[in-house]
């Protein structure tokens, strides 16, 4: 096997407040956000950067690279096989666009679960035992948010695949093959002459608009590209509570909630924490200010810390959940949904960060 780029660019996007539905009326917020906690605009592109790039694996390393890091992050070995060569391929042919592993393995699991969607999954050959039609996502408001008549482990719209399909192998390109669609992706993604390293949001935006979608494959990168360039395994209890806090990206805001659904159908900020390590068998105080209290803490935030806000000596009003590259997700306000944005601003009244213990 020629050498693999697994070029990761973790991006570090300034992700603006989102309201992924029309602004609510609810309560003040005592248990959760404050304003000065998250960015005040709202509708302008995001921003990236790209950090130093780890080694790339050599074609003697890429076995050991990608059975280790496709069981980390619950990838199945011939998905992350498939997303890897892409991004070779396309390395070579527009090294200008910095395609990475990371991006199609981020939309491959938004999109279908790396192809297990639906109790399917990949072949020894790369293409889906059982073939997938569109797979429907739906937000909490119930309108669907996923592309009508995707196809595939990727879930192309039929517009993306008939503009940019090709065949990993040279034989016809199949859209329920992970090769050919991983590639096709990373055309679509690189198109016009994009630099992913600096138009990342917009790149993805051509496949998932929605923000609900855009948000779990931004969180999903930044967890991919964090544990992506460790040498040791990461905390089974993390990457569930993380895993928890993505699925739940899009869930509005509510005062005092828990997401227990029906009548408490969203989180506050420090529910959602609660309820994300609660997945992983880690019990944690209720209020931002009492997880503050009650954890150690540490002086620089890794995957999965508690990210906190306000006044050490008299309140915090505000948590999150680290991600990695300096972003977090959180329930920031009232009128807003659980989303991804930088866990620094200038002017926020950051307090410090703590490590649930498991």
């Amino acid at each position: 096997m020629v050498a693999l780029a697994a070029v990761v660019v973790v991006l570090g996007a300034l992700v603006i407040a989102v309201r992924f539905a029309p602004s609510g009326n609810g309560a003040g917020d005592t248990v959760g956000a404050s304003a000065s906690a998250v960015p005040s605009r709202e509708g302008a592109p995001p921003r990236s950067s790209v950090p130093a790039q780890p080694k790339v694996p050599q074609a003697g390393e890429f076995g050991a690279w990608a059975s280790r890091t496709s069981q980390w992050l619950d990838i199945p070995l011939r998905a992350m096989k498939g997303y890897a060569q892409a991004t070779v391929t396309l390395s070579k042919e527009q090294p200008d666009c910095h395609l990475s592993w990371i991006t199609l393995a981020a939309i491959g699991k938004i999109a279908s679960d790396h192809g297990r969607a639906q109790s399917s999954h990949l072949g020894d050959d790369g293409a889906l035992a059982k073939p997938l039609g569109a797979v429907e996502v739906r937000d909490f408001y119930n309108r669907v948010v996923s592309s009508p008549g995707a196809a595939g482990p990727m879930q192309l719209a039929p517009a993306v695949w008939t503009k940019w399909q090709r065949s990993a192998s040279g034989g016809k390109a199949d859209v329920q093959n992970i090769d050919d669609a991983a590639l096709t992706t990373g055309r679509a993604l690189c198109a016009g002459g994009r630099d992913l390293a600096t138009d990342w949001w917009n790149g993805v935006a051509t496949l998932a608009p929605a923000p609900l979608m855009l948000h779990r494959t931004l969180a999903t990168v930044n967890v991919y590209g964090t544990v992506g360039q460790r040498d040791q395994a990461p905390d089974p209890a993390v990457l569930s509570a993380v895993d928890f806090a993505i699925d739940k990206i899009g869930l509005p805001y509510v005062w005092g909630g828990n997401g227990t659904g029906g009548a408490d159908p969203g989180f506050d900020c420090s529910g959602l924490t609660t309820a994300a390590y609660a997945s992983a068998g880690v019990k944690l105080m209720r209020t931002a200010d009492t997880q503050f209290r009650s954890i150690p803490h540490v002086n620089e935030p890794e995957l999965g810390d508690l990210i906190f806000y306000g006044e050490p000596a008299t309140k915090i009003h505000h948590v999150g959940l680290y991600i990695g590259n300096q972003q977090m997700i959180d329930a920031p306000q009232t009128g807003q949904a659980v989303q991804v944005h930088p866990y620094r601003r200038p002017g926020d009244d950051y307090a410090g960060a703590g490590r649930p213990a498991a």
